[in-house]
């Protein structure tokens, strides 16, 4: 039998696969793409169809060489690049250069790396899908013209280094736009009363929520616009009593949530462990191409990371009910197989990310895991097997109570029968709660009960603006709008971050002034570019290359002569942007120069304006809430340039010790000290969470936190 070569993308994945071929199979990997659109010219022939041209990678021609030389002593070579359309255009420039037709059965691809997906692949090679492949050229080509035209005209009328893009530019100015909305929001006030009472026992007491009031046999909703409204109210209910008007009781079942798709595990890992679009997609890259397992070997631990899909199948189900029958009794087991539905036919290509492995579970393999690699694997085989549990069952009470005419309301509901929440319970969400929804333990309730009132409380509230970005949010608001597809997410905002067009404050992503002068001038100049339904259509029309319904030429013909003519105008229309660095009225304690307000990666700072003749910089002092717990001054907080803009906290050095040396990645409790050994106490952030902890390392509140406790490995998620 004749050698046969296997080509990968990566290393890791190749030794993988290389656990469940034979001796007779060479596994080697491509390291990625191997060609590309040339750096230094457009590399597109726009009067020619679009043809684009193809080099080889600078850096890649070592790699060529090897990848020729093994092909050559093989008479079988298989393409087993990742499952999508970027996978598939690379197994097409892998065939052009080898000189393997296209047409032949080449290629061949797997969902999971398991030795029965693998072995399986082997047995059904097919050819190479050029729809596929077209899709992603078409892409690519798309992205060219639109960046390598439109980010010089950036660079010669804003400054150089900026880039735009169809997918970066629209996120953006969603992001832009929201924070519009948050500074031109004007709050309104309105009043909120609670009253508290029992049926008879203060043990018993339960808040209820104004309502409004009765009018023609119904219940009106009664909106407190001021404290006049407010105490109308309180002036007709006098000190009561509540007459319990309606107790309704019920049940409900609270199914699990679906398995994760690229962007809800982008979203989940963001608002459960902390970790940016990034991190996660590169720590799932780990772990769907293979970890070194102690006993076990090179293993692939979940199935492909981009995937928009919902589908689960069927050898993944029963062995995911065998796993919860053994683990948490017969109950928990769904009784039929959960089915979600994806939203087109489009995103059927792949199954959800999942476990490939259910005989490895997080725990039994923790020790050859990064601390990183165990919480995101525990957060996808937590959610996936969740899918197939039973629902939540729950008792719920809604009670309605009168007094006067004036309607009071509350809910509340009792979990009796846990089922997949004992698994995979629920997060706080970016969402504001209902406020006269207490969702609290309520008393044995009669109709006609008279209720004790024991206060009545008027508060007076005022409306919030939307709530700024995060990454999480971001990700969901492209899914929702159709910008980007699943292996886009994370490097659009990677991109938009580096080119400091929008900044992190904490979780939130704040559009920064070079974002919005960025973002106006295409949309003044290119409103396509930044237009969400444009955008969301190219994609959907790129959809369409991949299903074969249309052609990957035709879609750039549409889109360039336009463009173009607006790329031409623009040259000689637009002004060119002069940015006018703000004078701190300081001086350089280098050279005397002035000092300058600047904008840098990880935000602003202050620096000379002789650079780069003199290099004297400095952070901008931002007080911090607090007192030093050194000497009891002031703090601030800086953000540090080695470690990609992490805050951390100093003295200000203001009061009675100016040598004061305090210096804190966590900030300081002002006033609380630990009760075991006497330090100061620090605010930790874990994830989502936020708890006090000891400042002292060594002191036994930390020993006992253990790993379990909470503690970061290191120091902070973020990238």
């Amino acid at each position: 039998m004749g050698r046969k070569l296997v080509i990968v993308e990566s290393p890791a994945k190749s030794k993988t696969i290389s656990r469940y071929l034979g001796s007779d199979y060479e596994i080697t990997a491509s390291l990625g793409h191997i060609r590309d659109l040339p750096s230094n010219n457009l590399g597109v022939d726009v009067k020619n169809g679009f043809k684009p041209l193809y080099i080889t990678m600078k850096g890649k021609e070592k790699v060529v060489r090897e990848l020729k030389e093994l092909s050559a002593g093989c008479d079988e070579i298989y393409l087993a690049t990742d499952p999508d359309r970027e996978g598939e255009a690379i197994a097409w420039h892998l065939a052009k250069v080898l000189k393997i037709d296209p047409d032949s059965k080449c290629r061949i691809t797997f969902n999971e790396i398991t030795k029965s997906a693998v072995q399986d692949a082997i047995k059904h090679p097919r050819c190479i899908d050029m729809n596929l492949a077209n899709a992603q050229q078409a892409r690519r080509v798309l992205d060219r013209l639109v960046g390598y035209e439109l980010s010089p005209l950036l660079w010669q009328k804003v400054r150089k280094g900026l880039s735009a893009g169809r997918v970066q530019s629209v996120a953006t100015k969603i992001v832009m736009d929201r924070d519009a909305e948050i500074d031109s929001f004007v709050p309104e006030e309105y009043w909120l009363i609670k009253a508290l009472a029992t049926p008879g026992k203060q043990q018993d007491k339960f808040l209820l929520g104004y309502y409004g009031y009765m009018e023609n046999g119904k219940a009106v909703k009664d909106e407190l616009k001021n404290e006049d409204d407010a105490q109308r109210v309180l002036k007709d209910v006098g000190s009561g009593p509540l007459i319990v008007d309606s107790v309704k009781k019920g049940k409900k079942e609270r199914n699990p949530y679906p398995p994760f798709t690229t962007s809800t595990l982008q979203q989940e890992a963001s608002k459960r462990l902390g970790f940016s679009s990034k991190k996660t997609m590169s720590i799932a890259q780990q772990l769907y191409e293979g970890v070194e397992i102690s006993g076990a070997g090179q293993t692939a631990l979940v199935s492909y990371i981009r995937t928009d899909s919902v589908r689960i199948s069927e050898e993944a189900v029963s062995a995911c009910k065998d796993l919860i029958k053994k683990r948490f009794g017969d109950e928990y087991v769904s009784r039929y197989k959960r089915e979600y539905k994806n939203k087109n036919s489009a995103q059927d290509a792949h199954e959800a990310i999942r476990p490939t492995h259910f005989d490895m579970d997080p725990e039994s393999i923790r020790s050859s895991l990064t601390n990183d690699q165990y919480k995101l694997y525990s957060l996808i085989w937590d959610r996936f097997l969740a899918t197939q549990m039973a629902a939540a069952k729950l008792d719920t009470v809604n009670v309605q109570a009168s007094c006067n005419g004036r309607i009071f309301r509350t809910a509340g509901e009792t979990v009796i029968f846990k089922g997949y929440l004992v698994l995979y319970g629920d997060v706080a969400e970016d969402v504001k709660p209902d406020e006269n929804d207490s969702k609290a333990k309520i008393p044995q309730l009669d109709d006609g009960m008279k209720l004790e009132v024991l206060d009545f409380n008027a508060s007076q509230k005022f409306t919030t603006p939307p709530a700024h970005y995060t990454e999480a949010t971001l990700i969901k608001a492209m899914e929702d709008n159709g910008i980007g597809r699943p292996s886009t997410y994370a490097p659009t905002i990677t991109t938009i971050l580096d080119r400091n067009y929008i900044e992190k404050n904490g979780r939130m992503l704040l559009i920064t002034d070079l974002g919005k002068i960025v973002t106006n001038m295409l949309s003044d100049n290119f409103s396509e570019i930044v237009d969400v339904s444009f955008t969301a259509g190219m994609e959907t029309r790129l959809d369409k290359v991949e299903e074969g319904t249309e052609q990957w030429d035709k879609v750039l013909a549409d889109f360039y002569p336009e463009f173009d003519a607006q790329i031409k105008a623009a040259k000689d229309s637009i002004e060119k942007v002069t940015f006018e660095p703000e004078k701190t009225g300081e001086t350089c304690p280098l050279c005397g120069g002035d000092l300058l307000f600047k904008e840098g990666r990880y935000g602003k700072f202050i620096a000379c304006t002789n650079f780069p003749e003199c290099k004297y910089t400095k952070n901008i002092e931002v007080q911090a809430k607090g007192k030093c717990p050194v000497c009891g001054s002031g703090l601030l907080s800086h953000r540090s340039k080695k470690y990609k803009g992490k805050v951390f906290y100093t003295c200000d050095k203001k009061g009675d010790n100016p040598d004061c040396n305090f210096i804190s990645w966590d900030l300081p409790i002002d006033g609380k000290v630990c009760q075991e050994c006497g330090s100061y106490m620090v605010l930790k952030h874990y994830g989502k969470k936020v708890y006090p902890k000891c400042a002292n390392k060594d002191c036994p509140t930390n020993a006992k936190r253990g790993k379990s406790g909470g503690g970061r490995g290191n120091d902070g998620n973020e990238e």
